[in-house]
């Protein structure tokens, strides 16, 4: 009689199968529900063009707004502060004038809400082309 101990025993092995499974369904959600950059962004060339500056200049009215909210129309102040009074004096100004340009000079300090007067009284008052002016921040140039 053989009594050996263990000996038809098989050693434990790792089923990798199920593993691979489970990772390759990981993986396909991840290609799924990732987002990348380049369907993002928009790739546009620009035209070039080569002109002459515009020879006669549009009309203007220029619109100044200080940091406090008080109002200048073509270097003249304004009586009162609501839409309708600059509605008012922005068609004074612009009488007499072809298809005006609203000119906004807003100091950097200014509310929002100011600047939405000018563009809500300019409307009113039937001026289509508004524009901002800015400046270059002198430390950014070389």
């Amino acid at each position: 009689m053989n009594f050996k101990r263990g000996v038809g025993r098989d050693e434990p092995e790792i089923n990798l199968i199920p593993l691979i499974d489970v990772l390759l369904v990981i993986l396909i959600f991840l290609m799924v529900t990732t987002t990348y950059a380049r369907f993002s962004e928009l790739q546009i060339n620009l035209p070039e063009a080569k002109g002459d500056t515009a020879k006669d200049t549009p009309d203007q009215i220029s619109v100044d707004v200080d940091a406090s909210g008080n109002y200048r129309i073509n270097s003249a102040a304004t009586s009162g502060h609501d839409v309708d009074s600059l509605t008012a004096a922005m068609t004074t100004a612009g009488a007499g004038k072809k298809d005006p340009v609203v000119v906004i000079n807003a100091d950097a300090q200014t509310t929002h809400q100011s600047v939405v007067r000018v563009m809500d009284a300019a409307r009113r008052a039937g001026y289509t082309r508004v524009t901002f002016v800015t400046q270059t921040d002198a430390s950014n140039t070389p």
